[in-house]
């Protein structure tokens, strides 16, 4: 059984287990995630999901910012839209977890301690796994 955990961002992290266990890390444009999903035709795609947040935790000082921040929000936001919309064409089972319930951001040693990962990740590529690890066997 194949589980996709996705990270969207303008570096889209992909997860990807293969009977419970984590086989595979990637980071790919946004303009990726349909082809992704349509190929790898997972039995579920687990996904961090921005729109669950009522709250954008961020200390910005100058509205400048603040929007430039919304933009790229409300850009992620479209990518969660994308995915569900992808899955639901394809009869994919797809839940987005909130960033709260994913949790805090994990360095390369905690997520090889956790996962037993050995190879290269990124903090995209290792949020996309996170987000997926408690479905990881599921069907």
């Amino acid at each position: 059984m194949l589980i996709l955990g996705i990270d969207p961002g303008v570096n889209t992290g992909v997860a990807t287990y293969v009977g419970g266990k984590l086989a595979h890390l990637d980071t790919i444009a946004p303009v990726d995630i349909a082809a992704r999903i349509e190929l790898a035709r997972p039995a579920r795609v687990v996904f961090e999901d921005s729109r669950l947040e009522s709250y954008v935790w961020s200390q910005i000082k100058s509205r400048a910012a603040a929007l430039k921040m919304a933009r790229n929000v409300g850009e992620v936001d479209a990518w969660c839209k994308l995915i569900v919309a992808i899955c639901a064409k394809h009869d994919i089972p797809a839940h987005g977890i909130s960033p709260t319930r994913k949790g805090a951001k994990v360095d390369a040693e905690r997520f090889a301690a956790l996962t037993g990962w050995t190879g290269a990740s990124n903090e995209h590529t290792r949020d996309a796994a996170m987000v997926a690890w408690p479905y990881r066997g599921t069907k």
